[in-house]
């Protein structure tokens, strides 16, 4: 083949342009932004004179799709991948404080510990999880993990929001299951919690791009494809900001972009329409060091508005998942609720530092059952469109998992294979 045409420079098209570059076949990647990387990307931030991470997503070691997507791009190094694993927790309303702490190997001793485990919960709780393995695709997450007690309210409830961004009461249980069978399902060893030792960009972006640049990659970015055009049955040339694109007969292209932008470039492609937002806070971190842990480091935070807390270089950021409720809060007054959940979380001062408030309104499709159900595959294009060319990419397409960093990298692994089949 002489050339693949990515469309979109998220981690789904960098995934793509990777595994395609690993045939040595190259790859010409068109981003509308700025700069690749999607909602997983880094920036610096004049106002806050710090680099901030657009959001914040947290991998795990068991993300096997992901850490190989690293290893190749040889990125591994820039993530921090602790020996063990804890997830440490704080209920803001008591004050009560505890760490979920899995052991390494496959046979699941800790939960025979209680200081282990869940305040309040009994081994019988956990060994319930199995019946997620047995749900149908109507289940909801609450319909099937709700009655577990303080397991489901001090554990899987807040790990089911991060994880889907939905609520549980309508979050589709099948998603969660492949994230727990991938994960906790395969031992404490696949739960290693995993941060960027810089930021997101110097992580999955940056190394990606020089990668693919090497083997005959290229990114174009401020250029926003408008259309596609067909002929016989083929996508013939790409509508681009200074005229058509064309796409020779040895080459194909990958449709990388938004849920919302596939439909207008292929019409007719089944797609979610009902979106989640996430809202992020990054507060400067100066002069906070006394009541903070060290960087690198996080904290499960329940009874407040927020819900995870990152320390990371020079700020500390927050992560409000399934937010559609709360984007029309004022910026600055979600900024002060926040803040109190912080100050009881890790006694800092009244007085609120510098903040940057980040909304993502179409951050991920909502992980309902009806929404699972427009999710198409990477060959829809030729199975039901009859364009022998195109594939699709993005982490709201068919991969099985909600999108998440594996869902999106695993897309782009599945376009590269769909390329090579047509």
């Amino acid at each position: 083949m002489k050339r693949v045409h990515i469309v979109g420079g998220g981690l789904a098209g960098l995934s793509a342009a990777v595994a395609l570059a690993r045939r040595e076949i190259p790859t010409t990647m068109y981003e509308a932004g700025p700069q690749a990387g999607g909602r997983c990307r880094s920036y610096f931030d004049r106002e806050m004179s710090c680099r901030l991470d657009n959001g914040n997503h947290l991998l795990l070691s068991g993300n096997q799709v992901a850490m190989a997507y690293l290893a190749t791009i040889g990125a591994r190094d820039t993530v921090m991948i602790p020996e063990v694993a804890r997830f440490p927790f704080c209920d803001l309303e008591s004050g009560e404080r505890w760490t979920v702490a899995p052991n390494i190997g496959r046979i699941p001793w800790w939960l025979l510990v209680p200081r282990r485990r869940v305040p309040g919960t009994r081994l019988r709780d956990y060994l319930a999880l199995g019946r997620l393995v047995r749900v149908g695709p109507e289940m909801t997450v609450a319909a099937a993990l709700g009655g577990l007690g303080p397991l489901y309210r001090r554990l899987l409830e807040p790990l089911a929001i991060a994880a889907l961004n939905t609520r549980p009461e309508v979050a589709q249980a099948q998603l969660l299951a492949a994230v727990v069978q991938g994960t906790l399902g395969q031992g404490g060893g696949a739960c290693r919690p995993c941060l960027p030792r810089e930021g997101l960009s110097e992580s999955l972006v940056l190394p990606a791009l020089g990668w693919c640049a090497a083997r005959r990659g290229r990114l174009i970015t401020g250029c926003r494809i408008a259309g596609v055009r067909t002929e016989s049955g083929r996508v013939v040339a790409l509508q681009g900001p200074k005229g058509e694109i064309a796409v020779g007969p040895d080459e194909a292209v990958v449709l990388a972009v938004p849920a919302w932008v596939a439909p207008t470039l292929l019409p007719g492609v089944p797609a979610p329409d009902a979106f989640e937002a996430i809202l992020n806070l990054h507060y400067r971190s100066a002069g906070l060091s006394a009541g903070l842990p060290p960087e690198g480091t996080f904290l499960g935070l329940l009874g407040g508005t927020a819900e995870w807390a990152f320390v990371k270089k020079g700020v500390v950021s927050v992560t409000i998942s399934a937010a559609n409720a709360l984007l029309d809060v004022a910026g600055e007054a979600l900024a002060e609720r926040v803040w109190k959940d912080l100050r009881r979380a890790f006694s800092l001062p009244e007085e609120m530092p510098p903040v940057r408030v980040v909304r993502e309104k179409r951050a991920t499709f909502q992980a309902t059952a009806a929404q699972a159900a427009r999710r198409p595959a990477a060959d829809w294009p030729a199975r039901h469109a009859g364009l022998t060319n195109v594939v699709l990419a993005g982490d709201w397409t068919a991969t099985g998992l909600p999108a998440t960093i594996e869902g999106a990298i695993s897309s782009g692994i599945a376009a590269a294979a769909a390329v090579r089949a047509g």
